[in-house]
């Protein structure tokens, strides 16, 4: 399946996928404690948060989000192959994607996460030409799980206590999915 042609625009945002140059706009925010508390992977050193990072894998799966040309956010777009028995496993390859995003806090509550989720979606089901997609978040990151709702995703699973957190505590988390065939543009 082709990729849009890069960057794609929104009203008032830009995405592109993320450079290395990148790292550091990106880590203005995600070092910041309200952003890093969520995150898989909590920032310690700039250095070691570039590293990572700069990582083939993870430069991907990374889109990031401009508005005038400043790096507001950055998104996740993991395409994966669905499961699927052994005699039909070739249909499966490719159909479906895992999303995540973080958001500087000084650009939360304007509408730009969900002007760029709903974008990424677009993508999702329209130029990519999947069938599934998905996200998951503690059930305490109250912020994330009402971004999936109001972009229209379903809630599927709530699993009880089954994420260890850096501070220690086991959390619930939360599912979420949304199908092709039930996506609004």
């Amino acid at each position: 399946m082709p990729a849009p042609p890069w960057p794609v625009t929104t009203a008032r945002l830009s995405l592109r996928p993320a450079v290395a140059d990148d790292a550091s706009a990106v880590w203005t925010y995600r070092r910041l404690e309200p952003v890093g508390r969520w995150l898989t992977r909590g920032p310690s050193t700039f250095e070691a948060f570039r590293d990572h990072f700069v990582e083939p894998e993870s430069l991907a799966k990374t889109l990031v989000v401009e508005r005038e040309g400043e790096v507001i956010g950055d998104l996740m777009l993991w395409v994966q192959d669905g499961w699927a028995q052994a005699e039909v496993a070739e249909q499966a390859e490719g159909v479906q994607a895992s999303l995540g995003w973080v958001f500087h806090p000084d650009h939360v509550g304007q509408g730009y996460a969900t002007e760029a989720v709903r974008e990424l979606l677009r993508i999702c089901f329209e130029d990519l030409g999947l069938r599934r997609v998905t996200a998951d978040c503690f059930a305490t990151n109250e912020a994330s799980w009402r971004l999936m709702e109001r972009v229209g995703m379903r809630r599927w699973a709530h699993s009880v206590r089954d994420s260890l957190h850096r501070s220690g505590e086991w959390l619930d988390g939360y599912g979420y999915a949304l199908l092709a065939d039930d996506w609004r543009p």
